[in-house]
């Protein structure tokens, strides 16, 4: 009998170690190596072993030519994309659909995920050859949703299973161009000796489906759960196997999702999707901009609206801040939707170059309507939001702001600077404070565009 092998699998990086030990030397976090049992070589296994090698490109390269190809003469023709029937999910993945590409869909619990593919399951099964495969839910359950939602249920093909084996028989008898499996964790292959979830078998499933989808030309949508700190779980190796990797974000007290293009090796990075969970499913959101801005007809100080870039679009999104007289030694720094370590830094510089202190202050930091906010064009307008809080006076309503601050108090330009500006214009904002940098040529019709260099000169525009 074939004596069983295992290795020890950072859950982090992915990195393979042949004893345990405390500390993985490649991306130096501590505790996160976990046992995997390495299932024996199987004789004309083929490209079947390159998925049990964790190679990180899924195992199919067995499938691909292996011919030497001069790059000039690669075919550069565009390839063709199927549209998921919501336009803010097609541009997340970056205009569609790629047949053989595989696309991750992560999210907490509650999300939305599994109804957001099911909508779009029931849907491109009117056109297109679907098949939906479920292994946390019943095939009952799944049909009541989908009567729930009202979708269309003709046509869509449904199989509840979690080998992964049986899946691929089917998936090779009935050939459908989407296939979609809810979800990753659930599933298990049968040479793999460790439970549905662990490293090892979310690592080799997705390995055997994505190595699938590229030889018979399917499109594989995958559901991921997350972590408590918002990571998918399972091993980092599983991310670098995908094609494209999507978070879909929302609290439980908020009726919109956020969708996130985290990688894409066929469209841009960091798209912004926006959808309205209602009563028939999710609803897109075609101008985010507009839910952001729901403000109060009452002015009050902190409270200001920035430009933020996601992805291939401006947002208009409003940002509130509230300085209160702290009764500890050490004042709270509080940010929400943004970096914290951030904040603390601009403080300093507001009180080394702005002559204002706020050492003495708790300090807490809103993003309006649970957008995380990841770039630094939003310094500037975070930084007047804390004076307007500190000082008690509110801020014009018609007033929008934008720019990266850097430690010695200079206001640095941003990317597209003049898409934001045209953006506050159609939303009706009349007055701008921008980087200098960043200052038109010629301001949009009504809209009185105020160019700084400095954070000082930022302060006396207000």
């Amino acid at each position: 009998m074939a004596k069983v092998k295992s290795a020890f699998v950072c859950t982090e990086c992915g990195a393979e170690y042949r004893k345990w030990q405390g500390q993985c030397t490649s991306c130096q976090e501590w505790n996160t190596l976990s046992e995997v049992r390495l299932a024996p070589a199987r004789p004309g296994a083929g490209a079947a072993s390159g998925a049990s090698s964790g190679t990180g490109r899924g195992g199919y390269a067995g499938s691909l030519s292996r011919e030497v190809t001069d790059l000039g003469s690669v075919d550069l023709s565009e390839v063709p994309r199927l549209s998921s029937t919501f336009e803010e999910f097609d541009r997340v993945l970056g205009g569609g659909l790629v047949p053989g590409s595989a696309v991750l869909l992560g999210g907490h619990p509650g999300a939305g995920k599994s109804t957001l593919l099911l909508q779009t399951a029931c849907k491109l099964a009117q056109e297109r050859a679907s098949l939906y495969v479920t292994g946390e839910e019943s095939l009952s359950q799944v049909a009541m949703r989908a009567h729930r939602l009202q979708l269309p249920t003709q046509g869509l093909k449904m199989l509840a299973e979690t080998s992964v084996e049986t899946i691929l028989a089917v998936a090779e008898r009935e050939r459908p161009e989407v296939l979609i499996i809810d979800s990753i964790q659930t599933m298990h292959l049968e040479d793999i000796a460790s439970a549905p979830g662990g490293v090892a078998q979310v690592r080799e499933s997705a390995a055997v489906l994505t190595r699938f989808a590229k030889q018979s030309n399917t499109v594989l949508l995958l559901v991921g759960h997350v972590t408590k700190d918002g990571s998918l779980a399972g091993p980092k190796v599983l991310e670098h196997m995908i094609d494209a990797s999507l978070l879909l974000e929302g609290g439980a007290d908020s009726r919109f999702r956020t969708l996130r293009g985290q990688k894409n090796r066929f469209g841009a990075v960091n798209e912004l999707g926006v959808f309205a969970m209602l009563e028939h499913g999710m609803k897109e959101v075609k101008n985010p901009s507009a839910i952001f801005l729901s403000r109060s007809e009452e002015q009050a100080s902190g409270s200001l609206v920035m430009v933020v870039w996601e992805g291939t679009r401006p947002i208009l999104v409003e940002v509130q801040a509230l300085l209160d007289e702290s009764a500890l030694g050490n004042p709270r720094r509080v940010a929400v939707g943004l970096d914290q370590n951030r904040l603390a830094m601009l403080l300093a510089v507001l009180h080394r170059h702005g002559g204002l202190f706020t050492g003495d202050q708790d300090v807490f930091l809103n993003v309006v309507g649970g957008v995380k906010v990841l770039e630094t064009s939003a310094d500037l307008a975070v930084l007047l939001a804390v004076v307007s809080s500190l000082q008690n006076r509110p801020l014009p309503r018609e007033l929008v702001v934008f720019g990266e601050v850097g430690l010695s108090g200079e206001i640095r330009p941003v990317p597209s600077g003049q898409e934001r500006i045209v953006e506050a214009s159609k939303h009706g904002f009349t007055r701008a404070i921008v980087p200098r940098a960043n200052a038109p040529k010629r301001s949009p019709e009504g809209m009185d565009v105020v160019a700084v260099d400095k954070l000082a000169e930022a302060l006396d525009a207000l």
